[in-house]
């Protein structure tokens, strides 16, 4: 009997405004995070001209936010156009519970997690490895309003994935917004299965999937069920190529944030049929990026 096929499309999207381009990201080898810019960042936003105007609007904060990545350094947010595809996607999808995976600064929490709030949504967790970038997340979402509905948690994401579900905090994701460390995509989407958080009406959100690029991920959610048992009976693993952009981008974060544990044996759920497709976009800069549109559809027999 034939399997059902995960289907793949490429939606195009709209030219970029030069005008709010982010500055560029500093040269390969280069830092271009956990330098000291992420609390410079906060003590620009709380220290800007308009500060009485940002207090309370999520969507004044993001602007404090757009400016300093424009005329200070660059930061590695979402940024406005990507971040459109995924507001657009909460106010179709109305989900009562949200979960991202990779905070940084918290721009995607604000953006996001006030999408949800205005969709009738309950709790937006953000998960976020870095303390202190956490901490960033969590003023900058006390600053725009949001501390009821956004929830920062601390550690990595498949640990705090493990934990908020044995609390019986998080029993089911609706939307799940993936912008972390790229390795941990696939193996953190199969823990989720495994966890059945992830089932039919879920839907995946996956940053950077041409910038730096992700195929391990790419390859997961736009398999037929029977390629995907076929891989889960046999000994798979991430396969990083250390000599692609992918695998320089997981250099750098482990070299900045330490080595992640990564479970390459977790199956997951193989038998979850998936619709999914890219949408093409930009990074603040204006490179060319996408965000990978992930839909579960059924589960196969």
């Amino acid at each position: 009997m034939e399997m059902p096929e995960s289907t793949t499309a490429s939606v195009e999207h709209a030219a970029f405004d030069e005008r709010k381009a982010y500055v560029p990201q500093e040269e390969k080898g280069q830092a271009f995070f956990d330098d000291g810019r992420e609390i410079e960042l906060l003590h620009f936003v709380y220290g800007h001209p308009s500060i009485e105007e940002i207090r309370g609007s999520p969507e004044n904060v993001l602007k404090a936010i757009d400016e300093y990545g424009r005329t200070k350094k660059y930061l590695m947010n979402v940024g406005a156009d990507k971040g459109k595809i995924v507001s657009d996607l909460i106010a179709e999808v109305k989900p009562q519970v949200m979960v991202e995976l990779g905070g940084y600064i918290g721009y995607s929490a604000l953006l996001f997690g006030d999408a949800v709030r205005m969709a009738g949504g309950k709790r937006y967790f953000s998960l976020e490895r870095n303390p202190e970038f956490g901490a960033v997340i969590a003023s900058l979402a006390d600053l725009a309003g949001l501390s009821d509905i956004v929830k920062v948690v601390i550690g990595s994401s498949a640990e705090s994935i493990k934990r908020l579900h044995g609390q019986g905090s998080l029993e089911h994701i609706d939307l799940m917004f993936l912008d972390h460390y790229k390795p941990a995509y696939t193996s953190d989407l199969k823990l989720c299965e495994h966890l059945n958080l992830v089932t039919p009406g879920t839907v995946l959100a996956a940053d950077n999937v041409i910038k730096p690029g992700n195929p391990p991920y790419l390859e997961y959610v736009r398999s037929s069920v029977e390629k995907k048992r076929k891989a889960a009976s046999a000994d798979t693993s991430n396969g990083i190529d250390v000599k692609s952009e992918f695998g320089r981008n997981a250099d750098m974060y482990k070299e900045r944030e330490g080595e992640e544990n990564i479970n390459t044996e977790l199956k997951g759920n193989p038998n979850l049929v998936y619709e999914s497709k890219l949408v093409n976009s930009y990074e603040p800069t204006g490179e060319p990026d996408g965000v990978e549109i992930t839909r579960c559809t059924g589960v196969a027999e």
